[in-house]
């Protein structure tokens, strides 16, 4: 039993727990339902100002009439909103990306709306009500993002987390936090059993116990969270302890768990023994209904992409012949699913025989790269032809980007777990690729797998839509290579 002045004590230093410890997807998700909370009233609003200016009877019977602009306008700003990544939380945070995304994501969807305006006939439209309808989405959605930002980074909406084990495993786990601000936690400190790290401090973050008072740093400390970043076998009274931890309503997460829900990456080079969390034994792909469902979006997808690649082609055709006379495709040949390899169809971007001294990766500011071939690689329209490997089965739609043979040797060898991206069909849009871009090097290709894992072992057709909408954001920003 514990001695009365030490209760006494450790009730005197007692700090409340958050009183509102969202965890990230529960920010993300109050992010979205606030969202369209405030598109819908909009519509409402507009609708009303719509009424009155037309001389219509604002009822209920009317609002029923036009129920259609409430799911047509919800869908529109979702669509537009993932496109400009407004629910990332970092982004979130940050005032000036908010309001940037804001304007991008609605200026889409005034865009799309125009577009459909002027193809339909005259009449068939209201001109002003999208006007209403984006100067007050606009200006509530603005007021709701800011004042988020400014909210979710007091104390009070910050999940207070120990971080059992202060090794490598704890190391890169706090970094991790430390890095991503906007997902919430506010690291109090570690519990290691080591007697040389108590009362040290690592990445500035404390080292306050051990196992033996794990349940009272908990109430101390008003601790809402405790991430178990132990590589070797776990002592059975920390074990006990942690049950105990989460009989009192503490979330207790594994290390790797956290760092994909903070970074959307499998942590490949921190998992000791723990080979399970970087090999997805079951997988969505070694199922029976995910593959028919991912074989009949990529159809669809590739058969839309083909048309207006088709639409487009004899104007870039005619640009990559003046700028740099020679063939407009070329092949390249690719490892694909199970290690097979396939040839990839692309537009020619590089002067001819620009690889006569062999393979090389590609450079940002690759001199081998013609003036037209820079434009259509900042749009990514030198990858529209393989749409057809699409169809021909060779890629999907979304996939982690196919290697060169000569690469994905090299990196098979010098990087464990490489070899689990061949698990699943290459993509010609990716998670890893939305996120970190093209590979020039082996630290880069490091940085992609642990994205591709992730990709593997969460995929969906709603997070292929998510990659795919993301993409369309890269394509629309010029952000490719």
């Amino acid at each position: 039993m514990t001695p009365p002045h030490n209760t006494t004590h450790s009730i005197e230093h007692v700090t409340k727990r958050p009183a509102l410890p969202l965890q990230i997807a529960e920010r993300r998700k109050l992010l979205l339902a606030v969202d369209v909370l405030l598109v819908n009233l909009a519509v409402l609003a507009s609708l009303a100002i719509w009424a009155w200016r037309s001389s219509d009877v604002f009822s209920i019977g009317f609002v029923v009439s036009q129920v259609h602009w409430f799911v047509f306008l919800s869908f529109l700003w979702l669509v537009a909103a993932t496109i400009t990544d407004l629910y990332d939380l970092s982004a979130a945070m940050d005032p000036m990306t908010t309001l940037h995304s804001l304007a991008w994501a609605m200026g889409l969807s005034l865009s799309v709306y125009l577009v459909i305006y002027f193809a339909s006939p005259r009449d068939a439209l209201p001109r002003l009500f999208i006007l209403y309808f984006t100067a007050l989405a606009f200006g509530s959605l603005t007021a709701w993002r800011l004042t988020y930002g400014r909210l979710f980074s007091r104390t009070a909406f910050r999940r207070r987390t120990l971080v059992v084990g202060a090794g490598w495993a704890g190391t890169t786990i706090v970094e991790a936090i430390q890095e991503n601000f906007s997902a919430g936690y506010q690291l109090v400190g570690f519990v290691d059993d080591d007697p040389a790290k108590q009362k040290c401090a690592v990445h500035e973050v404390p080292v306050i116990g051990s196992r033996h008072n794990l349940t009272e740093l908990i109430e101390r400390h008003g601790i809402s969270d405790i991430v178990v970043a132990v590589t070797g076998e776990m002592h059975a009274e920390l074990i006990q302890a942690l049950m105990t931890c989460q009989e009192r309503g503490v979330r207790v997460a594994a290390m790797a768990q956290l760092y994909e829900e903070l970074t959307g990456r499998v942590p490949v080079e921190h998992v000791g023994n723990h080979w399970h969390i970087m090999l997805p034994l079951d997988h969505p792909s070694t199922g029976n209904i995910y593959p028919g469902l991912k074989r009949a979006f990529d159809l669809l997808v590739a058969s839309v992409g083909l048309l207006f690649f088709g639409l487009m082609l004899p104007f870039i055709a005619l640009a990559v012949y003046v700028d740099s006379p020679g063939p407009l495709f070329y092949t390249q040949e690719r490892v694909g699913k199970a290690g097979n390899p396939f040839r990839v169809f692309k537009i020619r971007s590089m002067r001819p025989n620009a690889e006569t001294d062999g393979a090389a990766w590609a450079e940002e500011n690759d001199p081998r790269v013609t003036r037209v071939g820079r434009l259509l690689r900042r749009a990514s329209l030198d990858e529209l032809p393989q749409f057809l490997n699409v169809l021909r089965g060779e890629m999907s739609i979304v996939g982690p980007r196919p290697e060169r043979p000569v690469f994905a040797h090299q990196l098979a060898e010098e990087i464990p777990f490489y070899r689990l991206r061949h698990a699943v069909k290459p993509g010609m849009a990716g998670w890893a690729l939305i996120h970190y871009g093209y590979s020039s090097s082996v630290e880069d290709a490091l940085m992609k797998l642990q994205y591709d894992l992730y990709y593997i072992k969460h995929q969906s057709i709603f997070l292929d839509v998510i990659v795919l909408l993301r993409t369309i954001g890269r394509v629309l920003a010029l952000a490719g290579r």
